[in-house]
């Protein structure tokens, strides 16, 4: 049978043999150590779990918070808000936090509630099998080989940077890199710098590397809506009252919830109500960028929401300045030294960063975890991602995800819908537990129901008023966000409901795990 150990043992005790013997095994194994990661493991040890590990394949923890480190890089949700609701943090500097403080805000979580001992960085996640047999998760690792009873998904969406296909893009002869992947060793000043995309990403970055340039040439493809951040210092003495007496951040973090819930209504069930607020984004940018030509290019022809929805201060001033020009003619390639745009124009550039967003829709990690049958859920998710509750996936018992399809938000805090998620799983956890319960799935059906009804209710967003977004899969479904109020997810995650399940309990006499069974191939 398999040695069972303690998490928190020496790396050598880590390793496996090659045939897979006497791999270590957990009750436990979740990968990532962001915001769902980390938090489903503190949730785990406050509920008396010991017997869990947290796969990181980064140096340090804090998932997305801790490889985008561009310039500028901040939270677009109020810092009270975004943080766990077990773990408020009041001192808090900004309304909006920087990614500093929010990595530093993860790291402090994880050293209080004790996870450090559980966490195994530089670890990358090689692949993932279910054993029918054994009835349990086989994981090879770059650090050796273990099982698990339960595997918990928790890395985040926007972790793989996703680069333009563009004619010439790899025979670049100056510096190139995507803004998840900062070059920090590279001196921006006095380049020529081109700056892809005019996403969320983009519009902080700019802002920053503006008055450092020489030229910044910037090639938006289509603009965005963008209303003020309004960001400012949290005095000194509000923190205080925050540090003696709790209440008062509670409530502070329970009207900019109701705050977030209530725009839901445009986004998700009246998208005529958003009309309202694009004349008052248009006085804004009108405000902000006085040159006609100018605003035209930065002024969007779809409905306001359909695409992200962007908040910044600083960035329509920046494109102001005489050393910046923005572009809205395609791409056609690149050369050694300088972008071509569709109309021979060239432009000469030192730099390229590319602020092009993730594979969201098309994770990677999804080839790696392989099914009951052997297929990965690259494969089940070959139309599209799909799970149920953005959680369990037919054909992956004791499967968790964490940021599952349609899980995504527009207009709330993410962290509001991985607590949810982490609830659930622990509820499932508690029922398997009490109930000598070996493996949960979710039936088929059940999730196609599911499945049907979100796309059904997705009809009426926003996003889904014609503009090409991101959360859109390549059939152009919304696979990515959840169409309807937050507390409506809550209502159906807090408890965990056993009947879209089938549940396998435990024979009268275990049978012994079979230390041979094949690891998936790397």
């Amino acid at each position: 049978m398999a040695q069972h150990v303690k998490p928190g043992s020496d790396s050598d005790q880590q390793q496996s043999s090659s045939d897979g013997e006497n791999a270590p095994h957990v009750r436990v194994a979740i990968l990532g150590a962001g915001f769902a990661g980390l938090g489903m493991a503190i949730r785990l040890k406050r509920q008396g779990y010991d017997d869990f590990l947290v796969i990181e394949r980064e140096a340090s923890l804090g998932g997305t918070w801790n490889v985008n480190t561009y310039p500028g890089c901040a939270c677009d949700i109020r810092s009270h808000l975004y943080s766990f609701s077990f773990a408020p943090n009041p001192d808090w500097t900004h309304a909006y936090p920087g990614q500093p403080e929010i990595k530093a805000y993860l790291c402090e979580c994880a050293e209080r509630f004790g996870i450090s001992p559980h966490l195994r960085l530089n670890t990358t996640l090689r692949a993932a099998a279910w054993d029918d047999t054994a009835r349990r998760w086989r994981l090879a690792t770059s650090r050796g080989d273990l099982t698990a009873d339960i595997l918990i998904l928790g890395q985040g969406p926007l972790m793989e940077p996703s680069l333009p296909a563009i004619p010439g893009i790899a025979d670049f002869a100056g510096v190139i890199f995507h803004s998840a992947r900062w070059n920090h060793d590279y001196d921006l000043t006095g380049k020529r710098v081109a700056v892809i995309g005019t996403g969320a990403s983009a519009v902080q970055f700019v802002p920053q590397i503006q008055p450092k340039v020489s030229q910044l040439t910037l090639f938006q493809r289509t603009p965005a809506w963008i209303v003020p951040r309004g960001d400012h210092p949290i005095p000194a003495r509000q923190r205080s009252r925050y540090r003696e007496v709790p209440l008062t951040q509670w409530m502070k973090r329970a009207s900019l919830y109701w705050r977030h819930e209530l725009m839901g209504l445009g986004f998700c069930y009246w998208p005529r109500l958003l009309r309202a607020a694009e004349p008052l984004a248009r006085r804004y940018l009108a405000s902000q960028v006085r040159d006609i030509g100018l605003r035209a290019k930065l002024t969007p022809l779809y409905r306001m929401g359909c695409k992200r929805v962007l908040v910044s201060d600083d960035f329509y001033p920046a494109l102001t300045r005489p050393n910046v020009e923005v572009i809205t003619e395609a791409i056609r390639e690149v050369r050694a030294h300088s972008v071509v745009t569709a109309t021979g124009r060239e432009h000469p550039v030192d730099a390229i960063i590319c602020g092009t967003g993730f594979h969201v829709t098309d994770t990677r990690f999804a080839a790696d975890v392989r099914g009951r049958d052997g297929r990965s859920l690259a494969d089940h998710w070959r139309d599209g991602p799909s799970a149920y509750l953005g959680a369990s996936v037919a054909g992956f018992p004791n499967l968790f995800l964490l940021t599952g399809p349609n899980t995504g938000l527009g207009s709330n805090s993410q962290v509001f819908m991985i607590e949810c998620l982490q609830t659930y799983t622990l509820e499932c956890l508690r029922q398997m537990d009490q109930q000598g319960v070996e493996c949960v799935e979710v039936r088929r059906e059940a999730q196609r129901d599911f499945n049907a009804e979100v796309q059904r209710r997705m009809r009426r967003t926003v996003w889904l008023t014609g503009c090409h977004s991101w959360y859109l899969d390549a059939h152009g479904r919304n696979t990515t966000l959840w169409p309807g109020f937050t507390f409506l997810f809550w209502l159906r995650t807090r408890h965990f409901d056993p009947r879209p399940f089938t549940l396998t309990r435990r024979a009268a006499l275990t049978p012994a795990l079979s230390p041979t069974a094949p690891l998936p191939s790397q």
